[in-house]
């Protein structure tokens, strides 16, 4: 794996918080095409989320969001995201187990992550590091679902 560099974004940074948040946006954009956001989303995302977005070579590879326990979820939710052509090389390893430990000082209550259905790898990823499906929605006016999976802190690591 080439050095890996996570930025967590600051909205309140002038300098750096724009460029961050538009790496992340066109990460999460090209990895999720049924739901894009606005860059008024995100920043939105940014006051109430930890986004955190990875580097190598000076090139954005990937993001995450870890979304702390709310009203519908007790749980944290951990969300990572790798470009098509950086996967299998640690990055999204390295990035989920950053979100990882954060979740785990926000909520006793479990861990969760949302992967789109159509994303074969991120499920196969999600299952290889324990989580198991609870639920699939679609979104009002979309045709593919999200699924949304739960840690079993009790499963053994599948091999990825």
């Amino acid at each position: 794996m080439n050095a890996l560099r996570i930025e967590s974004i600051d909205p309140a940074d002038p300098v750096a918080a724009p460029a961050l948040l538009a790496d992340w946006r066109l990460i999460h954009n090209t990895i999720i095409p049924t739901a894009p956001l606005s860059a008024d989303e995100v920043r939105e995302r940014a006051g109430r989320n930890r986004l955190d977005v990875a580097y190598a070579d000076g090139a954005a590879v990937g993001c995450s969001t870890v979304r702390p326990p709310d009203d519908e979820t007790p749980a944290a939710t951990v969300i990572s995201r790798i470009l098509p052509e950086y996967r299998g090389r640690g990055y999204g390893t390295a990035l989920y187990e950053r979100g990882l430990a954060h979740a785990r000082t926000l909520s006793e209550a479990g861990v969760e992550t949302v992967v789109l259905a159509s994303n074969e790898e991120g499920l196969r990823f999600a299952r290889a590091r324990g989580f198991v499906e609870t639920e699939r929605y679609v979104l009002p006016g979309d045709t593919v679902a999200f699924v949304t999976l739960r840690l079993d802190e009790g499963a053994a690591p599948a091999e990825a």
